[in-house]
């Protein structure tokens, strides 16, 4: 089933390349429609980087904890970890997994993960780098 959405998904955007604009708007409805149908059935993860100014590491560890312990008891989290580079200990990756869109959704939407921001924005050196990944096929060896 997935796989002929994915069908249909290339065939619309080959038939958006041919159309007017008045059809193009029509056709982008329609592959953003599917396109969120079909990611919805997907597992997703999330990727962040963070530069922090090294005076405030100590500082970030101890904020990230309660972000980590309270996303990873919500229901479509499978995981939310932490890693420190062991190079250069001003840098971290958040590395996140969640069941579905809806999961990263309800995330997104938590009172603790709009505070975290703001509770952080002085700490970093750098914007950081975030990556929203749909996982469509997972191979496990």
């Amino acid at each position: 089933m997935k796989a002929k959405l994915l069908v249909v998904l290339l065939g619309l955007a080959f038939f958006y390349s041919s159309c007017d604009n008045k059809e193009v708007k029509q056709t982008d409805q329609i592959v953003d429609t599917l396109s969120k149908a079909v990611a919805t059935d997907y597992k997703m993860m999330i990727v962040a980087k963070l530069s922090l100014k090294p005076e405030k590491v100590k500082d970030f560890i101890a904020a990230a904890k309660e972000i980590i312990e309270k996303s990873n008891t919500e229901s479509g989290c499978s995981f939310y970890q932490l890693y420190q580079d062991p190079y250069d200990n001003s840098k971290f990756v958040f590395v996140e997994e969640y069941t579905n869109q809806a999961a990263v959704d309800a995330h997104f939407a938590a009172e603790y993960f709009n505070a975290f921001g703001p509770k952080i924005k002085d700490m970093l050196a750098e914007a950081a780098e975030i990556k929203i990944i749909t996982v469509a096929n997972e191979v496990i060896k």
